[in-house]
């Protein structure tokens, strides 16, 4: 925070690295990666992505490993820092107004408000409340680019 820099996150990277990280890093080191509560807490920007084809280019999958730190079966480590879990409307700050702090649209994208342009998509979870294994399970049944509705699987 105190350099002004963006912290650029890839949350599923910690779900990814979960089983390799630990020997590679270290004790020590390990403590300092994925520190994601501890650079919310220094008032960090910080913007989150996908990290695609790297990972696999989901942002439920993101939002699920930033707030829960599992990985997709529910496992973490012992040591897998899960004091360092987001709450679930930071996680969501961190994908969207953090993203466009970040590509400094924040004046006009990143959250819902009136007069800043929004695309929204709509689950059939909602991920402010719904059980961590369903997070990454759901699927969208709405999209709505620029005001219009672009899908809509809603009488599928």
């Amino acid at each position: 925070a105190k350099l002004g820099v963006i912290a650029s996150m890839q949350p599923s990277h910690a779900i990814g690295d979960l089983f390799f990280a630990p020997a590679r890093l270290g004790e020590a080191r390990l403590k300092e990666a994925y520190a994601w509560r501890d650079l919310w807490d220094s008032g960090a920007h910080m913007a989150a992505g996908t990290d695609a084809p790297v990972e696999k280019g989901d942002p439920l999958i993101e939002f699920y490993a930033a707030t829960y730190r599992h990985d997709l079966k529910g496992y973490a480590g012992a040591d897998w820092g899960l004091d360092e879990t987001l709450t679930r409307p930071q996680a969501l700050a961190m994908l969207t107004k953090g993203s466009a702090y970040a590509v400094f649209r924040d004046k006009d994208l990143g959250d819902l408000a009136p007069g800043k342009a929004a695309d929204i998509s709509v689950f059939s979870a909602d991920l402010m409340t719904a059980p961590f294994a369903e997070i990454p399970t759901a699927h969208a049944v709405m999209t709505i680019v620029g005001g219009r509705i672009v899908y809509d699987a809603r009488g599928k």
